[in-house]
């Protein structure tokens, strides 16, 4: 490791002891949070509490002498303490662990039903999703083992169960030994992924009632606001002008026949007559009609003679 790297690591490590410290002091006083907070004055340690009263002590006596502490043991240059207040105690899971162990040791395990019903009911009331108690040890018997008190809907995997899940661990020490108690509760300002709201639809009285003349006019508006559009448009499109090349082409060039097929039967007709013609005068027409003189000639004179 780097010297920087220990450095942060050393600084890690008297944070934590720090925070261990306090909280071991400060025992039976609805311990939520400590913060530690480097400023350029000196280390400032914010504790969040329930009871700031109990914190403070009398004419400020626990506070001065917690300051005196720190200062000695942790060798820190000015520190300096301040107390928040919890407002919403049902929410946070330290301290409902917390009153959790101070009322089993001062009642017993008789009753450490009772004491894990009675927390559900407060987190509950305070707004919560849900919630899960378990206190595990030598209850009631000598057998140790767990008890688990659950109620409403609580995350158990997922990023929602690591980071968002308040959870808080605490023990407490009697004379059959040590139990142990862990909460976890799911506060109300989670916001879960599968949570949809749908928008309502407006109401009947809102939706503005409209006769069919002023629907007739809006109409008339937008036609008239079209063919503006229309005619811009048409003007600022500019014509192309016909060129004297195009003119004379179009002249020049014949129609196209509409079928080709009627064409070719066209020219195979005029081809079949050509042939016959040419056919027809190969043929000597002298020699055709002598035979048919002498015929009637013969036939002349055998008339006479009779």
């Amino acid at each position: 490791m780097n010297m920087i790297e220990r450095k942060f690591v050393n600084q890690h490590i008297k944070e934590f002891e720090i925070k261990e410290y306090v909280r071991d002091n400060l025992s039976r006083v609805g311990l939520s949070d400590v913060k530690l907070q480097r400023t350029p004055l000196g280390e400032k340690i914010i504790i969040s509490t329930s009871r700031p009263g109990l914190v403070v002590g009398r004419s400020g006596s626990n506070i001065s002498k917690l300051t005196k502490d720190l200062k000695e043991k942790f060798s820190l240059e000015n520190p300096q303490i301040e107390i928040e207040e919890v407002v919403s105690v049902g929410l946070d899971a330290n301290i409902i662990a917390e009153m959790i162990v101070n009322s089993l040791e001062r009642f017993g395990l008789a009753r450490f039903k009772g004491v894990g019903h009675k927390a559900l009911s407060d987190v509950m009331a305070a707004g919560a999703f849900g919630v899960e108690i378990l206190i595990s040890g030598k209850i009631p018997s000598a057998r140790a083992r767990t008890w688990r008190f659950y109620q409403g809907y609580l995350k158990k995997c997922g990023d929602i169960a690591v980071s968002e899940v308040k959870t808080a661990y605490a023990h407490a020490k009697l004379k059959t030994g040590v139990v142990g108690v862990r909460v976890k509760i799911m506060t109300p300002d989670i916001k879960l992924p599968d949570n949809i709201k749908i928008k309502k639809i407006a109401d009947e009285a809102s939706v503005e009632e409209v006769s069919n003349e002023q629907v007739d006019e809006k109409m008339k508006d937008i036609l008239k606001e079209e063919g503006e559009d229309k005619k811009d448009r048409k003007e600022s499109t500019p014509k192309k002008k016909a060129s004297k090349k195009d003119a004379s082409d179009k002249e020049k060039k014949p129609r196209k026949p509409r079928s080709k097929k009627v064409k070719k039967t066209d020219k195979a007709e005029e081809s079949e007559e050509e042939k016959t013609a040419e056919i027809a005068e190969t043929v000597e027409p002298k020699e055709a009609e002598e035979p048919v003189q002498k015929v009637s000639e013969t036939s002349e004179e055998e008339k006479k003679e009779e």
